[in-house]
């Protein structure tokens, strides 16, 4: 149930409700005011927020990395909705369209942003995050007022669901515009998160030949493999002993990896073990020296991932930075010194949404190849605002009490 109404043509103001974080897992519902939209913008009603791990870093710490919220914040960024009224200078768009939006606004007139790298800008504000004050207030309210020119409109055809995961699609489109993968590369994907998934997806919609995906969980991995994201899995296991392998995934079980004393060759024996499962030897080996990925991406921001993304990439690969974790690492750059090895780093995303929602109608075409089903990456689903605890919670899991895959958890507005 909706917990409040609203016209096409809203007045000057009117009352909305939403979910405002106050504190480390402090989330109230709560009634705000919100104005007609001005110049430039689209009112939105916001139907479907995808929970982000941002936002759940936010929910539990009231930060985010060295990000702390210095006031109430709304949280969401991964959304999609409907147009309800429309302000002034607004052309191209109607009351009814469904949009996805994209939630970095930033300034437009700076040289960064002249040059297309409108992500970089000083000046940009990204909804539910505390880099800028005051805060950019997030989706988990029933109506926004947001600009025109940052909100894409979507064929009908593409569920709310699909259109709110356009905002982790698009930072692995952007991963992938960064690597430039050519046809034929080999990929190792570490971490199967959602971004992950997404990245992994891209991989192989770039050309890559094989896509290896590692993660912790189990679940991930095999869904991972099952729906086609990747070619191969690989389920690192944290604890002592062996782990249980399962078809198409290996499984790493020393606690050196682990161990802080001997963290460069733990994940020097990981890189090897997974370039190993990602390598049968039944498989056609091309390069009987090959002993690397042509392209990592390191999606969890953890400090031993960096460590093997950088023993796990051949000689004159790249690194990819993905995952946004520990601030300060201590890392082996003499392995990129000496393979000549390419780290780079992407921060959200710029120029994708278009390319998103290309990706997301080859689907209905049934086009050769065409993009994994997003819808199926939503796990669970929350309706209404007030809801918005219970969904955090289980956002930060990995499996329901019944235990089921938690990939995905959204809130319906």
């Amino acid at each position: 149930m909706r917990l409040s109404s609203y016209n096409t043509t809203p007045a000057k103001s009117s009352s909305i409700y939403a979910s405002v974080l106050h504190g480390p897992r402090d989330l109230r519902l709560e009634t705000k005011t919100i104005e007609a939209p001005g110049s430039g913008e689209l009112q939105i009603a916001v139907r479907k927020t995808g929970i982000c791990g941002s936002d759940v870093s936010y929910y539990k710490k009231f930060a985010n990395g060295d990000l702390c919220a210095c006031h109430p914040l709304s949280l969401g960024h991964e959304s999609a909705g409907e147009v309800v009224a429309i302000g002034p200078q607004v052309d191209g768009f109607r009351v009814g369209d469904r949009v996805a939006l994209e939630v970095g606004v930033a300034c437009g007139q700076c040289g960064i942003c002249r040059k297309g790298r409108y992500n970089l800008c000083k000046k940009l504000r990204f909804r539910s995050s505390a880099k800028s004050y005051p805060h950019y207030q997030g989706t988990l309210q029933e109506r926004i007022n947001h600009p025109a020119v940052w909100c894409h409109k979507l064929p009908d055809h593409i569920s709310y669901d699909a259109a709110a995961l356009l905002e982790p699609l698009s930072v692995a489109i952007h991963a992938m515009n960064r690597a430039q993968p050519v046809p034929g590369s080999t990929a190792l994907v570490i971490g199967a998160g959602t971004v992950g998934l997404l990245t992994a997806a891209m991989a192989r919609q770039s050309g890559c030949t094989a896509v290896t995906i590692t993660d912790i969980d189990a679940g991930r991995v095999n869904y991972a493999i099952s729906k086609g994201f990747a070619t191969h899995g690989y389920v690192i296991n944290r604890s002592f002993g062996s782990g249980a392998s399962t078809p198409g995934s290996g499984s790493l079980t020393p606690s050196s990896v682990f161990s802080t004393a001997s963290q460069f060759d733990g994940a020097k024996s990981a890189a090897a073990e997974i370039f190993a499962v990602s390598h049968p030897p039944d498989e056609f080996i091309l390069d009987e020296d090959e002993d690397g990925f042509d392209v990592t991406f390191e999606c969890t921001g953890k400090e031993v991932s960096m460590h093997t993304s950088l023993y796990a990439t051949k000689p004159g690969g790249k690194v990819i930075m993905v995952g946004m974790g520990t601030p300060i690492q201590t890392l082996p750059l003499s392995v990129a010194h000496l393979r000549e090895i390419d780290i780079l780093g992407i921060f959200r995303y710029a120029n994708t949404y278009a390319t998103g929602i290309r990706l997301l109608c080859s689907q209905k075409r049934g086009a050769a190849g065409s993009f994994p089903n997003l819808d199926d990456m939503v796990t669970h689903r929350f309706k209404g605002l007030d809801k918005a605890q219970g969904a955090f919670e289980l956002a930060s899991r990995t499996s329901d009490d019944d235990g089921n895959l938690v990939l995905k958890v959204v809130i319906e507005a």
